[in-house]
């Protein structure tokens, strides 16, 4: 009996311990240290005596089993610091570090890789905007407001249209006990129309209630519900929220497993966890459905990239001598294949505003290819868009490379204080000097042209764009003056489409009239108004 007291006790913290924190018990994890240093500790108040001192507020010791404890406590500390020296150091094991990224493709150039796209199919709305509009939803409805708060936005396809997607949770723990069925619904928000918000609480014409969530309590925290339904020996990470095409919510969780001792966490698969009814299903790499956008972690492939470019050299390369490193954050882009990728910016290290290259990583197989073109790097492509308006004093927006008329470009909003969109920007990923602005997207677009062809299309001068001429009359004129700039609108003669340019492109287009004959050179594109490369008034000659 004067035993059972202490190991009680032992056992009741250990229970506490592994209930709260779900340690992973399975080589490289902290989690078998921890487990051992329970065992030592249960063979020590199991065999050891002990006996309640004179004044009966203590126990003390009459034999004391140390021994097997003790080995299994210098097990324990090999194993959380010495081990992990041999087994992990970048100076046994760089070059494990390097390739854990897999083998990088050097691709041609990276307009063959992301897809030209239309004005309306841009992305406008990025997280925080996107928290906002989620927020300004839920507060129209004071009842659902009280009981529940937004969770952590997902960018996301679905059907071919991009969304984020954010979960309803529980305010609280009170909140959650007097609603343990779940919270009802999830908000959408278009990543290309920030009028496009809903609040979605019903798929097939049943009710949504979201049971398991990251927030949840007890068997209802997702992270918990994995863990004793027989996960306890996997990592898991990255608990995304996702909906397949039908609307149905689901818990997207990366399995992981340590490629390099006690590091190198590496993406093996994922587990989706309905997000109603907790069914689970696994699935590896190759087989994950093809609505899940996201199996690749970004903490996991940022510290593959760096380590990619750390140790070029091996450890020992004080110098710095060909070391590269990511530019900024990496961000979720869709190429000519529908795939999404980890975008970013590869540097040298020391240099900041000027990249050697960019890279894609396919967040699916992380199959990565490095463009090694120079330009701007994130950072420098938003000063120089914010440089532009710095007098209204707006913030840019995180950038997101597009293919415009095969010109790598880099789009973002221009933000106000309270985080409402104000105009928008496109700034030349390969010369950041090269800005466009406008209140509206299209606005920028011109401008972007117009900066772009006044700089005498000095770079890019491998584009394989599609330029089309046209000789046709005049029948229609008129200009308009944005941001300072003077734009002329004009049609031609058996020609439906609208083109604009600037006075900047030619100094003839300010004397043309009704009735003149025109040559003008174009990118063919698939917009209702089209901007004119070149601009020559044949009949101002005659």
């Amino acid at each position: 009996m004067k035993k059972i007291l202490p190991i009680v006790f032992v056992l009741f913290i250990s229970v506490i311990y592994f209930y709260v924190t779900l340690p992973v018990l399975s080589y490289g994890f902290a989690g078998i240290t921890i487990l051992l240093f329970i065992i030592a500790a249960l063979l020590f108040f199991s065999f050891s005596k002990f006996t309640i001192s004179s004044d009966g507020k203590s126990y003390k010791p009459i034999t004391v089993f140390w021994k097997l404890p003790a080995v299994l406590v210098g097990i324990a500390v090999l194993y959380a610091f010495v081990l992990p020296f041999i087994t992990s150091s970048p100076i046994f094991r760089n070059q494990d570090y390097r390739n854990l990224i897999g083998k990088v493709k050097d691709g041609d150039k990276i307009t063959n890789q992301i897809a030209p796209i239309s004005m309306n199919e841009i992305r406008v709305v990025d997280e925080s905007l996107a928290y906002l509009l989620g927020e300004k939803i839920l507060g129209s409805q004071p009842a659902l407001g009280s009981q529940a708060h937004l969770g952590e936005f997902f960018i996301q396809k679905v059907n071919g249209k991009l969304f984020w997607v954010a979960p309803l949770e529980h305010s609280g723990f009170f909140k959650w006990l007097n609603n343990k069925q779940g919270t009802t619904g999830y908000v959408m928000v278009s990543a290309t129309n920030e009028r496009d918000v809903k609040l979605v609480q019903e798929v097939n014409g049943k009710p949504i209630l979201l049971k398991y969530q990251r927030e949840a309590y007890f068997g209802s925290n997702l992270h918990r519900y994995l863990y004793f339904n027989g996960y306890n020996t996997v990592g898991l990470t990255d608990f995304s929220f996702e909906i397949d095409d039908a609307g149905v919510p689901y818990w997207v969780v990366t399995k992981y497993k340590k490629k390099i001792g006690f590091s190198g966490n590496d993406a093996t698969g994922v587990v989706v966890v309905n997000a109603q009814n907790g069914a689970i299903k696994e699935y590896n790499i190759k087989n994950t459905p093809t609505w899940v956008d996201r199996i690749q972690p970004i903490s996991f492939i940022k510290d593959q990239l760096n380590d990619w470019g750390e140790y070029v050299k091996g450890y020992w390369n004080f110098s710095n001598e060909n070391k590269l490193q990511i530019t900024e954050d990496l961000t979720l882009v869709y190429g000519k294949d529908n795939k999404s990728y980890w975008y970013t910016g590869i540097t040298s290290v020391g240099k900041d505003e000027s990249a050697v290259g960019f890279v894609l990583v396919d967040t699916r197989t992380k199959e990565t290819t490095f463009y090694k073109q120079s330009g701007a790097t994130e950072y420098a492509a938003q000063s120089s868009a914010q440089g532009k308006v710095q007098e209204k004093g707006f913030a840019a927006s995180l950038p997101i490379p597009y293919n415009i008329n095969n010109i790598p470009t880099y789009v973002m909003t221009l933000k106000d204080n309270g985080g409402l969109v104000k105009m928008y920007a496109m700034v030349s990923i390969a010369d950041y000097t090269i800005v466009g602005t406008g209140n509206t997207m299209r606005e920028a677009l011109t401008a972007y042209k117009t900066a772009f062809n006044s700089s005498g299309n000095k770079i890019n001068v491998d584009s394989k764009s599609t330029k089309k001429v046209t000789e046709a009359v005049v029948i229609r004129i008129q200009n308009d003056v944005k941001n300072g700039n003077s734009f002329y609108y004009f049609m031609l003669k058996d020609n439906a489409t609208i083109f604009v340019g600037s006075s900047q492109i030619s100094n003839q287009l300010p004397l043309t009239a009704v009735g003149d004959v025109i040559k003008i050179s174009y990118d063919e594109e698939n917009e209702e108004t089209i901007d004119v490369s070149s601009f020559e008034n044949i009949s101002l000659k005659k």
